[in-house]
């Protein structure tokens, strides 16, 4: 499998295939069918990571309706619906967080504050392992596809979820990166409240790659058929929490870089590399299977680690503090003798 290096997106034409057949009236139709306004209410664990609960609902996912930039594998657009609430990270993970948890910084472009980047699919992995088991838990994980591009759109139908000519307010790309990334959160957050969604690192998400899979999903995955008010043409199958192709020579990534024009950082965008693929535009953002127990233990071991870093604190200060209330001690008088050791 030829994987999408930067080097040869240029190379790549747009898909010419037939428009949708869903109108972009459907498409509004369908996104956020059940409810899928995001919960204002984030949840931070013990290295400072910051989540934002993102409510079950359906959306399209692939190619926006009316989007000249397509490719193949971004179609067709098809009706997906996301079952049950997760969170998701409001940030890509930085540099602090990975160091903290793995002991090392493999970054081209360092900063506490950027993210991670120069990682694969595998070192996320790890990764992942490390911080469940620190914090005893199994909920920690990547995002499906299907997810990220739930979340990305946020509830919008175009291409981008904010207005494209004022694509600079909102991600770090080839136009204003200055050929770097930059600190999380920099940038506006889509309307569900998450920041670099487009741009700044391309981010892994757990996905095997299918180039033709939007296609098969369609007739070999459950689905649910629906029929709001709104659809025109009849029922539709939406197909639930799709989990990618069932194998593959490489994994997802979404969401483009701070080396891509913006056309790499549209909501349908796919990309994919070899799991063990590692460059300076390669990063990612964890997923959490929505969870009561998860929320309780998260808050409980961040409260924990506040107080063993103020506990800690505390200690380095008395220990470079000067000692107080102790008595000057003052050398000893010089014996009074001449310069050859005789008194005189």
């Amino acid at each position: 499998m030829k994987f999408r290096m930067i080097e040869s997106w240029p190379d790549r034409k747009p898909c010419t295939e037939a428009a949708s057949t869903l109108t972009l009236a459907l498409a509004a139709a369908l996104v956020c069918v059940g409810g899928c306004t995001s919960n204002p209410v984030d949840v931070k664990n013990s290295y400072e990571m910051e989540f934002v609960l993102v409510q079950p609902g359906v959306f399209m996912m692939g190619c926006s309706e009316g989007d000249t930039e397509c490719l193949g594998d971004e179609r067709p657009q098809h009706p997906v619906k996301i079952t049950q609430a997760f969170y998701l990270g409001k940030h890509e993970v930085t540099q602090k967080q990975w160091t903290a948890i793995m002991g090392n910084n493999p970054s081209r472009f360092r900063g506490d504050d950027r993210p991670v980047e120069n990682v694969s699919w595998n070192d996320v992995q790890e990764f992942i392992h490390r911080l469940n088991g620190l914090e005893g838990t199994s909920k920690y994980r990547l995002p499906t596809e299907a997810e990220w591009e739930y979340a990305a759109r946020a509830g919008v139908a175009t291409k981008f979820p904010f207005d494209a000519t004022r694509a600079g307010e909102h991600a770090w790309y080839w136009n204003n990166s200055d050929g770097e990334t930059h600190p999380v959160g920099g940038k506006q957050p889509n309307p569900w409240g998450l920041h670099d969604m487009h741009g700044n690192v391309w981010e892994w998400v757990q996905d095997w790659y299918g180039e033709g899979y939007y296609a098969s999903s369609l007739t070999s995955s459950s689905g649910t058929i629906v029929q709001p008010k709104e659809l025109m043409s009849g029922p539709k199958i939406v197909i639930n929490d799709p989990k990618g192709a069932i194998e593959g020579s490489g994994r997802v990534l979404r969401g483009g870089s701070w080396g891509n024009d913006l056309r790499y950082l549209r909501s349908a965008h796919r990309n994919a590399y070899a799991p063990d693929y590692r460059n300076a535009n390669t990063g990612f953002r964890l997923a959490v299977t929505s969870d009561s127990d998860w929320v309780k233990n998260a808050e409980t071991m961040r409260d924990e680690a506040k107080k063993r870093a103020a506990s800690e604190a505390e200690a380095a200060k008395k220990v470079v503090e000067p000692i107080k209330n102790v008595p000057e001690l003052k050398a000893p008088a010089l014996p009074n003798v001449g310069p050859f050791g005789v008194k005189p």
